[in-house]
């Protein structure tokens, strides 16, 4: 089925005030309290049209939140791709020429052969230091928030401390590249992996104002968490920011994905994320020709969207559910 125009109701942010920031690298703040603790980093804006994320940031910088020990970096990232940002054409500034959010191995950012390329270099030595790192994002369809941990046990009991969102996605990654939130330490195992984490929170749609409010709970989740600055401090600082915790969390812990042949690919109905499918073999979608069908009872869509449909591109990722 053809996906349907949504709309785009959450306006961009002025970041003007914000754009150099205070680290000589454009778009990067950097606060040391100057006392022993994490070094805590909440990352914006690696896809221009994913707006949560930088009112998030923008809304840290504004209430003047500083760690009280540790050191806080906050980072705009691909700040040439939100500058092309048109809400009738939103799609366009997801990325300049390719997919920030793939490019994070060495040998790709050392190539630096494309603008994605190179900016994430310019974020990398802030990446490498990080000890914890949220990296907000938000999605193609409307659907409720996913939280990303990967399969490390330590990130999932990040999740569960956080209390929120309900939804809760074990993923290994995508075949076409690493994500940040995968690169370095944080993608080695956890008897490797020091006191490091690292989460990928998915807000809700690009274009919906609950998609900012996500962000920005979540946020406060983090800091509260990593120590950064306690609860009362926050809710003075942020007043309005913390949602309520979610009734309970699942754990979606991803077996697979549909990757299209090409943009041709069609689901069988208007799915939006988190349908559970009670039998073995429902077909849900066509690629190209051959029926995509469920590959176990019970199973649930995770991110469904024809939206960036092209070969090669994950379409959907099938995933098991349970408890937390």
């Amino acid at each position: 089925m053809m996906s349907a125009p949504l709309t785009f109701a959450l306006p961009a942010p002025d970041l003007g005030a914000w754009r150099a920031g205070n680290t000589g690298t454009e778009g990067v703040w950097r606060f040391d309290s100057g006392a022993p603790g994490r070094h805590v980093m909440i990352t914006a804006l690696v896809h221009g049209n994913e707006l949560c994320g930088a009112w998030a940031l923008k809304g840290l910088l504004e209430a003047g939140v500083r760690p009280a020990q540790g050191t806080l970096t906050l980072a705009f990232c691909n700040l040439a791709a939100f500058g092309r940002f048109d809400a009738a054409d939103h799609d366009a500034s997801r990325f300049v020429e390719q997919d920030m959010n793939r490019q994070w191995s060495d040998a790709r950012m050392d190539a630096a052969d494309t603008l994605e390329r190179r900016r994430a270099a310019q974020l990398r030595p802030f990446v490498r230091e990080a000890d914890w790192l949220l990296d907000l994002h938000s999605m193609h369809e409307p659907s409720a928030p996913l939280l990303l941990t990967g399969p490390h046990p330590r990130n999932q009991e990040l999740a569960r401390a956080m209390a929120a969102p309900e939804h809760i996605v074990i993923d290994a990654g995508h075949q076409d590249g690493t994500r940040m939130r995968d690169y370095g330490r944080f993608g080695l195992p956890d008897a490797e992996a020091g006191g490091s984490r690292s989460l990928l929170i998915e807000c809700g749609f690009h274009g919906d104002p609950a998609s900012r409010a996500v962000a920005q709970d979540q946020c406060l989740r983090f800091l509260q968490a990593a120590g950064t600055v306690d609860a009362a401090g926050l809710d003075r600082l942020l007043p309005g920011w913390r949602l309520p915790d979610a009734p309970r969390q699942w754990a979606l812990e991803v077996t697979g994905p549909v990757v299209a042949r090409s943009e041709r690919f069609r689901f069988a109905a208007p799915y939006t994320g988190l349908e559970v499918f009670p039998q073995a073999g429902t077909v849900i979608g066509d690629n190209d020709g051959e029926p995509v069908a469920t590959p176990y009872d019970d199973c649930v869509l995770v991110m469904p969207s024809t939206r960036q449909a092209r070969a090669g591109v994950t379409v959907v990722r099938f995933a098991r559910r349970r408890p937390l």
